[in-house]
Protein backbone atom coordinates (compact mmCIF):
# COMPACT_ATOMS: atom_id res chain seq x y z
CA UNK A 1 0.00 0.00 0.00
CA UNK A 2 1.35 3.61 -0.89
CA UNK A 3 -0.74 6.80 -0.07
CA UNK A 4 0.63 10.12 -0.45
CA UNK A 5 -1.53 13.05 1.62
CA UNK A 6 -0.11 16.86 0.78
CA UNK A 7 -0.93 19.19 3.45
CA UNK A 8 -0.48 22.93 1.87
CA UNK A 9 1.10 26.11 3.89
CA UNK A 10 -3.05 27.09 4.36
CA UNK A 11 -3.60 23.65 5.63
CA UNK A 12 -5.84 21.98 2.28
CA UNK A 13 -5.15 18.56 2.19
CA UNK A 14 -5.39 16.37 -1.12
CA UNK A 15 -4.83 12.00 -0.80
CA UNK A 16 -3.50 10.11 -3.74
CA UNK A 17 -4.26 6.52 -3.06
CA UNK A 18 -7.32 4.68 -4.37
CA UNK A 19 -10.45 6.13 -6.53
CA UNK A 20 -10.91 8.98 -7.36
CA UNK A 21 -6.90 9.84 -7.28
CA UNK A 22 -5.06 6.80 -7.93
CA UNK A 23 -0.83 7.03 -7.93
CA UNK A 24 0.19 5.12 -11.13
CA UNK A 25 3.98 5.99 -10.58
CA UNK A 26 5.82 7.61 -7.58
CA UNK A 27 9.90 8.88 -8.34
CA UNK A 28 12.08 10.30 -6.13
CA UNK A 29 11.35 8.43 -2.79
CA UNK A 30 14.50 6.56 -1.82
CA UNK A 31 17.12 8.06 -4.69
CA UNK A 32 18.52 11.27 -4.00
CA UNK A 33 21.64 12.38 -5.70
CA UNK A 34 24.83 13.27 -3.45
CA UNK A 35 27.06 15.31 -4.15
CA UNK A 36 31.32 13.98 -3.23
CA UNK A 37 33.09 16.16 -2.14
CA UNK A 38 37.38 15.98 -2.12
CA UNK A 39 40.34 18.18 -2.83
CA UNK A 40 43.47 17.32 -5.31
CA UNK A 41 47.25 17.62 -4.40
CA UNK A 42 49.44 18.56 -6.89
CA UNK A 43 50.87 15.33 -9.26
CA UNK A 44 47.95 14.07 -6.77
CA UNK A 45 46.38 10.93 -8.50
CA UNK A 46 42.70 11.01 -7.83
CA UNK A 47 41.86 13.26 -4.89
CA UNK A 48 41.19 13.02 -1.46
CA UNK A 49 37.35 12.41 0.19
CA UNK A 50 36.17 14.95 2.44
CA UNK A 51 32.52 14.59 2.20
CA UNK A 52 29.03 13.98 0.56
CA UNK A 53 26.42 15.97 0.87
CA UNK A 54 22.88 15.42 -0.47
CA UNK A 55 20.73 17.05 -2.47
CA UNK A 56 17.66 18.15 -2.69
CA UNK A 57 15.25 15.10 -3.19
CA UNK A 58 12.90 15.69 -6.35
CA UNK A 59 9.54 13.35 -6.21
CA UNK A 60 7.29 12.98 -9.42
CA UNK A 61 3.75 11.21 -8.58
CA UNK A 62 1.84 10.47 -12.01
CA UNK A 63 -1.56 9.63 -11.70
CA UNK A 64 -4.89 9.56 -13.02
CA UNK A 65 -8.36 10.48 -12.48
CA UNK A 66 -10.70 7.45 -12.40
CA UNK A 67 -14.03 9.62 -12.64
CA UNK A 68 -15.28 9.92 -16.44
CA UNK A 69 -18.35 12.11 -15.91
CA UNK A 70 -16.91 15.73 -17.30
CA UNK A 71 -17.98 17.41 -14.54
CA UNK A 72 -16.40 15.06 -12.03
CA UNK A 73 -13.01 15.10 -13.51
CA UNK A 74 -13.29 19.25 -13.79
CA UNK A 75 -14.14 19.48 -10.06
CA UNK A 76 -11.21 17.16 -9.45
CA UNK A 77 -9.08 18.69 -11.17
CA UNK A 78 -9.69 22.09 -9.88
CA UNK A 79 -9.14 20.41 -6.34
CA UNK A 80 -5.72 19.21 -7.41
CA UNK A 81 -4.61 22.89 -8.46
CA UNK A 82 -6.00 24.52 -5.98
CA UNK A 83 -4.18 22.64 -3.23
CA UNK A 84 -0.83 21.62 -5.24
CA UNK A 85 -0.55 25.24 -5.89
CA UNK A 86 3.48 26.52 -6.08
CA UNK A 87 2.85 30.18 -5.19
CA UNK A 88 2.37 28.58 -1.27
CA UNK A 89 5.67 27.79 -1.21
CA UNK A 90 6.63 24.99 1.23
CA UNK A 91 3.95 22.12 2.40
CA UNK A 92 3.98 18.55 4.20
CA UNK A 93 4.02 15.75 1.95
CA UNK A 94 3.01 12.21 3.93
CA UNK A 95 4.25 9.25 2.78
CA UNK A 96 2.33 6.25 3.58
CA UNK A 97 4.39 2.75 1.99
CA UNK A 98 4.03 -0.91 3.45
CA UNK A 99 2.72 0.31 7.29
CA UNK A 100 5.86 3.02 7.34
CA UNK A 101 4.95 6.58 7.53
CA UNK A 102 7.12 9.44 6.99
CA UNK A 103 7.01 12.92 6.21
CA UNK A 104 9.22 15.33 4.36
CA UNK A 105 8.50 19.07 3.38
CA UNK A 106 8.32 20.17 -0.30
CA UNK A 107 7.31 23.00 -2.78
CA UNK A 108 5.35 22.62 -5.67
CA UNK A 109 7.61 22.69 -8.88
CA UNK A 110 5.24 23.60 -11.51
CA UNK A 111 1.17 24.16 -11.83
CA UNK A 112 -0.01 20.16 -11.79
CA UNK A 113 -0.11 19.13 -15.51
CA UNK A 114 -3.02 17.14 -17.48
CA UNK A 115 -1.92 15.67 -20.55
CA UNK A 116 -4.67 15.40 -23.05
CA UNK A 117 -7.07 12.03 -22.81
CA UNK A 118 -7.45 11.81 -26.44
CA UNK A 119 -8.50 7.58 -26.40
CA UNK A 120 -8.01 7.46 -22.82
CA UNK A 121 -11.31 7.12 -20.73
CA UNK A 122 -9.72 8.40 -17.57
CA UNK A 123 -7.51 11.71 -16.88
CA UNK A 124 -3.85 11.67 -16.28
CA UNK A 125 -2.02 14.34 -14.42
CA UNK A 126 1.63 14.94 -13.07
CA UNK A 127 2.40 16.29 -9.48
CA UNK A 128 6.50 17.49 -9.12
CA UNK A 129 7.70 18.39 -5.58
CA UNK A 130 11.31 19.97 -4.63
CA UNK A 131 11.62 18.96 -1.40
CA UNK A 132 15.20 21.22 -0.36
CA UNK A 133 15.74 19.31 2.99
CA UNK A 134 16.21 15.65 1.58
CA UNK A 135 15.84 14.03 4.47
CA UNK A 136 12.25 12.12 5.11
CA UNK A 137 11.00 12.23 9.12
CA UNK A 138 9.08 10.23 11.79
CA UNK A 139 5.76 12.32 11.76
CA UNK A 140 5.94 11.98 15.62
CA UNK A 141 8.15 14.40 17.06
CA UNK A 142 10.17 13.01 20.42
CA UNK A 143 10.60 14.76 23.53
CA UNK A 144 12.23 14.65 26.65
CA UNK A 145 12.11 16.45 29.86
CA UNK A 146 14.82 17.36 32.13
CA UNK A 147 14.76 18.13 36.08
CA UNK A 148 15.79 22.00 37.10
CA UNK A 149 19.38 22.07 38.58
CA UNK A 150 20.82 24.17 41.55
CA UNK A 151 24.28 25.53 41.49
CA UNK A 152 26.83 26.13 43.69
CA UNK A 153 29.03 28.72 42.51
CA UNK A 154 29.37 31.79 45.00
CA UNK A 155 31.72 34.51 45.31
CA UNK A 156 34.74 34.13 46.66
CA UNK A 157 36.16 30.36 46.41
CA UNK A 158 38.32 28.12 46.94
CA UNK A 159 39.76 25.38 44.45
CA UNK A 160 38.12 22.86 43.89
CA UNK A 161 35.08 25.13 42.33
CA UNK A 162 31.57 23.06 42.06
CA UNK A 163 29.70 24.94 39.36
CA UNK A 164 26.62 23.47 39.45
CA UNK A 165 24.82 20.55 41.16
CA UNK A 166 23.96 18.07 38.14
CA UNK A 167 20.30 16.75 39.14
CA UNK A 168 19.15 15.21 36.33
CA UNK A 169 20.29 13.84 32.91
CA UNK A 170 18.43 11.66 29.97
CA UNK A 171 19.78 8.96 27.47
CA UNK A 172 18.32 9.58 23.62
CA UNK A 173 18.60 7.26 21.17
CA UNK A 174 18.73 8.81 17.43
CA UNK A 175 17.10 5.73 15.32
CA UNK A 176 17.59 8.03 12.29
CA UNK A 177 19.99 7.45 9.63
CA UNK A 178 21.83 10.57 10.15
CA UNK A 179 22.53 13.48 12.67
CA UNK A 180 19.02 15.05 13.66
CA UNK A 181 18.58 18.77 14.97
CA UNK A 182 16.90 19.23 18.01
CA UNK A 183 14.71 22.23 19.55
CA UNK A 184 15.48 23.13 23.06
CA UNK A 185 13.02 24.91 25.67
CA UNK A 186 14.45 25.99 28.81
CA UNK A 187 11.79 27.78 31.39
CA UNK A 188 12.96 30.09 33.96
CA UNK A 189 13.91 30.93 36.28
CA UNK A 190 17.46 30.02 35.91
CA UNK A 191 20.74 31.18 35.50
CA UNK A 192 23.31 30.62 32.91
CA UNK A 193 21.59 27.18 31.86
CA UNK A 194 23.64 24.84 29.63
CA UNK A 195 22.27 21.50 28.10
CA UNK A 196 25.76 18.70 27.15
CA UNK A 197 25.61 16.09 24.92
CA UNK A 198 27.74 13.68 27.28
CA UNK A 199 28.80 11.49 23.90
CA UNK A 200 30.32 14.23 21.52
CA UNK A 201 31.14 16.24 24.18
CA UNK A 202 29.18 19.42 22.25
CA UNK A 203 27.15 22.06 24.94
CA UNK A 204 24.68 25.11 24.34
CA UNK A 205 25.39 27.52 27.23
CA UNK A 206 24.07 31.41 27.44
CA UNK A 207 25.50 33.72 29.85
CA UNK A 208 22.18 34.92 30.77
CA UNK A 209 19.15 34.82 34.19
CA UNK A 210 15.88 33.86 32.78
CA UNK A 211 13.21 35.44 34.83
CA UNK A 212 10.05 32.88 35.73
CA UNK A 213 7.86 34.09 32.59
CA UNK A 214 10.64 33.91 30.02
CA UNK A 215 11.33 30.72 28.04
CA UNK A 216 15.07 29.97 26.16
CA UNK A 217 14.20 28.66 22.47
CA UNK A 218 16.85 26.64 20.76
CA UNK A 219 16.29 25.48 17.65
CA UNK A 220 20.13 23.91 15.64
CA UNK A 221 18.48 23.00 12.25
CA UNK A 222 20.45 24.14 9.45
CA UNK A 223 17.49 25.64 7.80
CA UNK A 224 16.48 27.39 10.67
CA UNK A 225 18.83 28.15 13.72
CA UNK A 226 17.71 30.44 15.89
CA UNK A 227 18.75 31.44 19.75
CA UNK A 228 15.76 33.41 21.09
CA UNK A 229 14.19 34.13 24.23
CA UNK A 230 10.09 34.31 24.73
CA UNK A 231 7.63 36.11 26.93
CA UNK A 232 3.93 34.91 26.78
CA UNK A 233 4.91 33.23 23.10
CA UNK A 234 6.26 36.13 21.83
CA UNK A 235 9.91 36.82 20.65
CA UNK A 236 11.29 39.64 23.12
CA UNK A 237 14.96 39.34 22.73
CA UNK A 238 17.76 37.73 20.23
CA UNK A 239 19.90 35.53 22.54
CA UNK A 240 23.20 34.66 20.04
CA UNK A 241 25.23 37.17 22.35
CA UNK A 242 24.10 35.25 25.36
CA UNK A 243 26.30 32.03 23.75
CA UNK A 244 29.21 30.64 25.62
CA UNK A 245 31.73 31.21 23.00
CA UNK A 246 32.49 27.14 22.71
CA UNK A 247 29.22 26.54 22.27
CA UNK A 248 27.94 24.30 19.33
CA UNK A 249 24.57 24.27 18.24
CA UNK A 250 24.75 20.51 18.38
CA UNK A 251 22.94 17.76 16.38
CA UNK A 252 21.86 14.41 18.01
CA UNK A 253 24.33 11.62 16.28
CA UNK A 254 22.54 8.16 15.27
CA UNK A 255 22.41 5.87 18.01
CA UNK A 256 23.30 6.40 21.80
CA UNK A 257 23.29 10.37 22.97
CA UNK A 258 23.71 11.13 26.65
CA UNK A 259 22.24 14.80 27.68
CA UNK A 260 22.30 16.47 30.74
CA UNK A 261 21.07 19.76 31.93
CA UNK A 262 23.61 22.51 33.99
CA UNK A 263 22.95 26.07 36.15
CA UNK A 264 24.33 28.26 38.06
CA UNK A 265 21.15 28.88 39.92
CA UNK A 266 17.27 27.59 39.33
CA UNK A 267 14.24 26.20 41.01
CA UNK A 268 12.31 22.90 40.86
CA UNK A 269 9.83 24.59 37.76
CA UNK A 270 13.19 25.31 35.73
CA UNK A 271 12.65 22.52 33.28
CA UNK A 272 14.08 21.82 30.04
CA UNK A 273 12.93 20.14 27.43
CA UNK A 274 14.36 19.03 24.35
CA UNK A 275 12.84 17.56 21.28
CA UNK A 276 13.64 15.64 17.84
CA UNK A 277 12.55 13.95 14.55
CA UNK A 278 14.69 10.91 13.52
CA UNK A 279 15.70 11.39 9.73
CA UNK A 280 16.41 9.09 6.98
CA UNK A 281 18.06 9.41 3.44
CA UNK A 282 15.20 7.07 2.02
CA UNK A 283 12.10 4.90 2.53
Amino acid sequence: MRRITYENARGEEIVFYLSPLVIESLTGIGEVDAEVQGQKSPYQDGDTYIDSLLQARYIDLHGKITKTKLSEIKQLRKEIIRVCNPKLGLGKIVLELDGDVKEIEGVLESVPTFPEKRQNPFQEFLVSWKCPDPYWKDPQEVSRALKAYEGKFTFPFNFPVEFGIEGDSTSIYNEGDVETPVQINIQGPVSNPMVKNRTTGDYIRIWRTLSADEVLHIDTNQQNKRVEIYLNGSVIQKAWGYLDDYSELFKLIPGQNKISYVADSSTDNAIASIAWKNRYVGI
